[in-house]
C-alpha cells in the first residue's frame, strides 16, 4: 500500500460518532482482524475521551497532528474535524488498508502504512495518540527530537511515572533525565482499562509533553549525553567513578588505569547515578574527553 506523501489541508465533513464495545468487536470480525499482542493492539473505543485529548493539546484549526497507531481511525476521524491535517500511521497491513479506504475522500488525512519510527513523516506540529505500549520510549524520543509543540499520549501508567519521577525514586532513570532536560512532562488523567478492547493488563494514563522554552541545562553533544546517561543507569547503584571506567575504556579505547584516572577526576565521581540531578548528567557528559 503506497503511503500518502502530502496532505491537502481542508476540513473534512463530520463523521465522528460514539462507538460501543460491540461495534468494535463487529468491526474486527467483519474485517477478519484479531487483536495482535505482538503489535500491542488494544483498541480504544471510548470516543468521549477524544474531546479531552484535544483540549489537553490545545488543538485548533491551524494544527497538523500525528496519530501514531491509528487503528480503525476513530481518533483520526475526530481529529480531522478539529484541525488542519492528520498524519495517521498504522503498522498493521489490514488496518492500514482499512484506513486508506476509510479516508480516501478525506483530503486532510494522510494515511501512512508502516512503523512510525521508520517511515518518512510529513511535517506535523502536535501528536495526539494512543500508541501501542511497546512504542512508548522510542516514540517519546522521536517527538522530543522533532520538537513538536505538544504531545498528548495515552500510555502505560508505569511508563508515565518514569518520565515525571524525582531523584531517588525507583522509577527515576535515563529516560527521566533526557525527557526533563527537554520538556515538561505531566500526568493529566487516568484511562480505565474498560475503555479498550481487549482490555490491557496494565493501567493507562494521559501524558502530556511540552518542550521547554528555556532548558534547565544545555549539553555540548546531545547524542553523547543520552548515550552516557543510558549507560550510567545500567550501573545506577555503583559510585560514578566505578560505573564510568568501563564506559571510558570501551568508547575511548583507553587502558584500565587510564579510564580509572579520568573517571576519578570527573564531577560527582563519589556519588551514585540514582542520586544525581538531571543537570549533573549534563555536567558529566560535557566533562568527558572530546
Amino acid at each position: 500500500m503506497k503511503a500518502t506523501a502530502s496532505i491537502a489541508y481542508s476540513h473534512a465533513p463530520s463523521k465522528a460518532s460514539e462507538m460501543s464495545l460491540e461495534q468494535i468487536q463487529q468491526m474486527l470480525k467483519a474485517h477478519g482482524i484479531s487483536p495482535n499482542k505482538l503489535l500491542g493492539q488494544n483498541f480504544m473505543f471510548e470516543t468521549r475521551l477524544y474531546t479531552k485529548l484535544a483540549a489537553y493539546a490545545d488543538l485548533d484549526g491551524s494544527d497538523v497532528v500525528l496519530d501514531a497507531g491509528a487503528g480503525f481511525g476513530l481518533l483520526t476521524r475526530y481529529l480531522s474535524e478539529q484541525c488542519r491535517g492528520v498524519v495517521a500511521v498504522e503498522k498493521d497491513p489490514q488496518l492500514a488498508a482499512f484506513l486508506h479506504e476509510e479516508f480516501k475522500d478525506t483530503s486532510n488525512v494522510a494515511v501512512i502504512e508502516g512503523d512510525v519510527l521508520k517511515v518518512q513523516l510529513p511535517p506535523f506540529n502536535k501528536a495526539i495518540a494512543a500508541p501501542p505500549y511497546y512504542l512508548s520510549t522510542q516514540l517519546v524520543l522521536l517527538l522530543l527530537e522533532r520538537k513538536v509543540d505538544c504531545s498528548v499520549l495515552i500510555v502505560q501508567r508505569e511508563f508515565a511515572e518514569r518520565l515525571v519521577a524525582e531523584v531517588g525514586r525507583e522509577e527515576y532513570g535515563w529516560l527521566t533525565v533526557v525527557t526533563q532536560q527537554q520538556s515538561e512532562a505531566k500526568i493529566l488523567d487516568v484511562v480505565p482499562k474498560d475503555m479498550f478492547y481487549p482490555p490491557p493488563e496494565v493501567d493507562s494514563v494521559i501524558l502530556s509533553l511540552k518542550p521547554l522554552k528555556t532548558r534547565p541545562f544545555q549539553v555540548k553533544n546531545e547524542a553523547k549525553f543520552i548515550q552516557l546517561t543510558k549507560w550510567l543507569f545500567t550501573q545506577r547503584n555503583k559510585k560514578l567513578a566505578k560505573a564510568l571506567a568501563p564506559y571510558l575504556r570501551s568508547n575511548y579505547k583507553l587502558s584500565k588505569q587510564e579510564a580509572i584516572d579520568i573517571a576519578e577526576k570527573l564531577p560527582f565521581h563519589e556519588q551514585r547515578p540514582r542520586e544525581l540531578q538531571p543537570k549533573d548528567f549534563g555536567a558529566i557528559a560535557d566533562a568527558l574527553p572530546n
